[in-house]
C-alpha cells in the first residue's frame, strides 16, 4: 500500500508542474557563410526564439609557428521565463576565449 501512495504521489507531483509551452523554432534570417578555406570565415543566423549568433575569423600569423585563428563574435538568446535578452560578446583567439556581456562578472 505505502508503494502504491508513493506512487500515486509522484504521478500527482508530475501533473501539477507547470506544462511548458513549446513552439517550432525556426530560422528567420541567415547570411551565407564565406568560406572558402583561406584566411578565414564569417556567418550569422538568428531564430524565431530570439537566439542570434554570428561569428567571424581571420587567420593570424599565417605559416608562422603561432598562427592561429582569431575569432571574434557574439551570441544572444532569451530566458524563456523571465523573457529577458542576454547577449555575450567574445573574442577566442591565441590568448583564450574572453566573453563579456552585462549578466557576466567582470
Amino acid at each position: 500500500m505505502k508503494l502504491f501512495l508513493a506512487f500515486a504521489l509522484v504521478v500527482a507531483v508530475v501533473y501539477a508542474a507547470p506544462q511548458v509551452q513549446r513552439e517550432d523554432v525556426v530560422l528567420v534570417k541567415e547570411t551565407p557563410s564565406d568560406n572558402v578555406g583561406l584566411g578565414g570565415y564569417n556567418y550569422a543566423y538568428e531564430l524565431s526564439n530570439g537566439q542570434a549568433h554570428q561569428e567571424t575569423a581571420e587567420l593570424v600569423n599565417q605559416g608562422a609557428e603561432n598562427e592561429a585563428l582569431a575569432v571574434r563574435g557574439s551570441f544572444t538568446w532569451v530566458d524563456p521565463q523571465t523573457n529577458v535578452r542576454y547577449t555575450v560578446n567574445y573574442v577566442a583567439d591565441e590568448n583564450g576565449f574572453h566573453p563579456q556581456g552585462e549578466h557576466i562578472p567582470a
